[in-house]
């Protein structure tokens, strides 16, 4: 009797085949996880389209669309000239001078390659779907930066951590199409590719980083941040005796080839050569010239002596001649003072005394410690953490991160709005902190099986100790800090459930809905915690 082939162990069907090496267990692993989270920011923003309906929110997002609209139907060289009378009516508004045309080209042109692939979708909805779309690359630009900044697991766990951060989503939901729905993506990616030349020196990477600072330029308003951090934290470097030819080569690219493309967009023309919030940029940009030929002549003069004299006659010539030309330009008018809202920044009493129509906003008042509760949670708690492990591991990529995040911490305390910006860096400095804690987890659990291999006991005891502190304060923070808010939460939301369904307005049925998904984010956030952590103790074991 003739036996059937067994297909299963066949040379096309063997599973042996699809056996897998360690390093593409981890790969595939990692894909899957980016994969499960992109998906996860995605619809954890279309809450508005699948309880209602998918439509545009509030006044400027309308603006904004109203101005798409136009792009996709007469083109971009109309758009750029077109007088609107219906807006600052009765004066009217000149489109292509008065705003930043970077979320308007950027919907026409996903709108453009959809038709042009035969999805015939209305503009309407690519704008409702700009900002959850450009949320789930953020959690990319995320992972990458933090397997720069730290290792793999971090950027894992910051990719997870800035999917569902409510300080993120609350302004890159469904239909929320305003310029933040693409700026904090042109933000990290800037940020992400200015470390990454910095840690390689190469030019291709400086030139991308120029081009993403020219996206952010014409995205928002906010890229003032990314001109006045980076010069800051160059100089940080040059203090700090950090200074190499990689950094030279970076910021240089950056600056030069960023400010010659920024210039491109109408509303902000020569204001990197003409606005005093521009000048530190270009003081820092002379600073490392001055650097450079600095360290030309230490290795062409060979007496250590001759060189401090001719060090301190160029540092003082050049602080002088700085001085006066900053004196001359502010005198004359060339260069125009910082603007009111710049100065809010630095002083938060300066517009309530001086400029109100700005302090009247809003999103311009301080931060209450409720809203950093609300939009951080835990993040809170793990930030101070990540400080800690970055210190512990200075680099030039850790710097940056430490500078990125207090120096945005300290803005979002100013203005409710600027939350925003700190977002991506408390989601960074957090996954480091998790990432290190973990790590020492699975260092503890490789000496126990060291250990238990080999029967001895010397050296193991002070990796034993710090492991089990990390792991310690790890169960506090999760057991006693997180557990009991939401818990809270979860009893009090119960006990307002029957006084919300007994009016049933759409306000306050958004208001249940809300309250659900807030109770299913942090079991959410556990279980994808929960593979990352796999992950990483199966990297560590590997």
């Amino acid at each position: 009797m003739a036996t059937k082939p067994d297909l299963l162990n066949t040379s096309f069907f063997s599973f042996k085949s699809l056996k897998l090496k360690t390093k593409q267990q981890e790969l595939l692993l990692r894909i899957s996880i980016l994969g499960l989270v992109y998906i996860l920011a995605f619809i954890a923003r279309l809450f508005s389209v699948l309880r209602y309906e998918s439509m545009i929110h509030e006044f400027d997002p309308y603006f904004n669309y109203r101005t798409t609209l136009f792009l996709t139907e007469k083109g971009f060289y109309e758009f750029w000239n077109w007088f609107d009378s219906e807006s600052w009516y009765p004066l009217g508004r000149i489109i292509g001078g008065t705003l930043y045309p970077g979320l308007m080209v950027t919907a026409a042109l996903i709108y453009w390659t959809l038709r042009f692939l035969r999805f015939f979708v209305h503009i309407r909805e690519v704008c409702v779907l700009t900002a959850p779309f450009f949320a789930s690359n953020t959690t990319l630009v995320a992972y990458f930066f933090g397997k720069e900044l730290w290792d793999t697991g971090a950027g894992l766990v910051a990719a997870v951590l800035i999917a569902i951060c409510p300080g993120y989503i609350s302004r890159s939901v469904a239909g929320s199409y305003d310029n933040e729905a693409v700026a904090i993506f042109a933000l990290l990616l800037t940020f992400y590719l200015f470390v990454k030349a910095v840690n390689t020196g190469s030019l291709a990477w400086a030139l991308a980083s120029a081009f993403g600072y020219f996206y952010m330029v014409s995205a928002w308003g906010g890229y003032v941040f990314i001109i006045n951090l980076v010069p800051l934290y160059v100089l940080v470097l040059l203090i700090t005796g950090r200074y190499s030819m990689r950094l030279y080569i970076a910021y240089n690219c950056m600056y030069i080839l960023g400010m010659l493309l920024a210039m491109q967009i109408r509303f902000v023309g020569f204001q990197h050569v003409q606005s005093g919030e521009h000048m530190g940029a270009m003081g820092v940009f002379l600073l490392m010239q001055v650097f450079y030929f600095l360290d030309w002549v230490k290795y062409q003069l060979n007496d250590t002596k001759l060189f401090q004299t001719f060090l301190r006659i160029t540092v003082t010539s050049a602080i002088l001649v700085g001085g006066v030309a900053v004196g001359v330009g502010t005198a004359s008018g060339y260069i125009s003072p910082w603007t009111g809202r710049f100065y809010s920044l630095l002083d938060p009493t300066y517009a309530k005394d001086h400029i109100p129509i700005i302090a009247s906003v809003s999103e311009h008042q301080p931060t209450a410690w409720s809203s950093f509760m609300f939009d951080y949670h835990i993040l809170l708690f793990l930030f101070p953490a990540g400080l800690y492990f970055c210190f512990k591991r200075l680099t030039d990529a850790t710097i940056f991160i430490v500078m990125y995040g207090l120096t945005s911490l300290y803005f979002a305390g100013v203005m409710v709005r600027l939350i925003l910006v700190a977002t991506p860096a408390v989601c960074l400095i957090s996954a480091i902190a998790v990432s290190a804690t973990i790590k020492n987890l699975t260092s503890l659990l490789r000496t126990k099986q060291k250990v238990s291999q080999t029967g001895s006991t010397k050296g193991a005891g002070s990796s034993k100790a710090s492991s089990k502190v990390n792991l310690l304060v790890s169960i506090f923070l999760y057991s006693f800090v997180y557990l009991p808010p939401t818990l809270n939460c979860s009893k009090l939301l119960w006990r307002r459930r029957k006084f919300n369904l007994c009016l049933l307005c759409p306000s306050r049925l958004h208001l249940i809905s809300l309250s659900l998904s807030r109770r299913m984010v942090p079991l959410l956030f556990l279980l994808v915690y929960f593979i990352c952590s796999v992950d990483m103790l199966f990297t560590a074991h590997g």
